[in-house]
């Protein structure tokens, strides 16, 4: 019994589809390991199919008719939803490759001194971290979930948040012994400090209103957050950066606490990835390894006699998407 899709020309649609976004067959060629004559081809089968043209020539490039505008939403709805049927198909094993999605400088202080533990608890995994700010597509990716630092809102996902997030200022001990504690500079004091300046929030905020916001705060600029730590570990200023980068160097007594203020950041870290994927025991694996992590994860020191009132502050962060280290 013949079915309503025997005679659809999947090859031919594949190929309509590579041609509209590019807007060039040889473009669309190259992509598709084929040769441009084999892409005109195509397209004309699928125009004789469908009775109508669906593209126009336009110098060295093309254009959709309107009838290839209207196919194309339609089009790539059905293959982004087959590509997912497949990729759920071929990622339903227990064992096997995890791919993880995260921020660089996460993944570097936080993660990585306890992948031994993971890897322990799961040999059958291999866990794949890949370190970037970006955020993922799962449909179009081989991705199984991320950990992103941000405030929940990633539509159409699972979303859970496993980690909150605090600012600190910190500085090395060589630093805190020739310049003091950031409390004792008093009005005005940091325009004579060696300040590190980073994308979390900057001095002026740190200090509301303490300082003119009109005073120029001079110091080295560093867009990414590991290495504004490591300037803050080899002696280079201070610097205010995220708990969980501080924490293991702090430990380790390469850095100290410059200051007695500590700032919940209003952005924390959430374990992200689609519903469907929740029921991969790998999956589920990292997610409970997580959550047991993160309990253990002991928040800043509070310091008695605080000198400002400032368990209570949220910080205003950037809205999302924002690409951060």
């Amino acid at each position: 019994m013949s079915s309503a899709y025997d005679r659809l020309p999947l090859n031919a649609l594949r190929v309509f589809e590579a041609v509209a976004t590019r807007l060039n067959f040889s473009d669309a060629a190259e992509a598709l390991h084929v040769t441009p004559a084999a892409v005109s081809q195509q397209i004309k089968a699928l125009e004789d199919y469908l009775q109508t043209p669906l593209l126009r020539r336009d110098g060295r490039g093309v254009q959709l008719t309107l009838e290839g505008s209207r196919l194309l939403p339609g089009l790539r709805r059905g293959l982004d939803e087959l590509e997912a049927a497949l990729q759920q198909i071929r990622q339903e094993r227990e064992t096997g490759t995890l791919n993880v999605s995260t921020l660089p400088s996460f993944l570097q202080k936080w993660l990585t001194p306890r992948l031994a533990d993971l890897n322990a608890r799961h040999p059958e995994i291999d866990f794949h971290f890949h370190a970037s700010g970006e955020l993922v597509d799962f449909a179009r990716t081989d991705f199984h979930a991320a950990i992103r630092l941000g405030r929940g809102l990633y539509p159409g996902l699972h979303c859970e948040k496993v980690l909150d997030e605090y600012l600190v200022a910190v500085c090395s001990p060589a630093v805190l012994e020739k310049y003091g504690p950031l409390w004792e500079v008093g009005q005005g004091g940091l325009t004579r400090l060696p300040l590190l300046h980073g994308t979390e929030l900057d001095w002026a905020s740190w200090c509301a209103g303490e300082i003119d916001p009109l005073t120029t705060l001079r110091g080295a600029f560093i867009d990414d957050s590991a290495a504004l730590l490591t300037a803050t570990v080899e002696g280079v200023g201070f610097g205010i950066l995220r708990w969980t980068l501080a924490a293991g160097e702090l430990q380790a007594g390469r850095i100290v606490l410059a200051s007695k203020q500590v700032l919940p950041f209003q952005n924390a870290y959430y374990f992200v990835c689609p519903e469907s994927y929740l029921a991969l025991p790998k999956v589920a694996a990292l997610r409970n390894w997580l959550q047991v992590q993160a309990q253990q994860f002991a928040p800043p020191p509070s310091v008695a006699g605080s000198q400002r009132q400032t368990q209570s502050k949220r910080i205003r962060a950037p809205a999302e998407p924002r690409r951060r280290t």
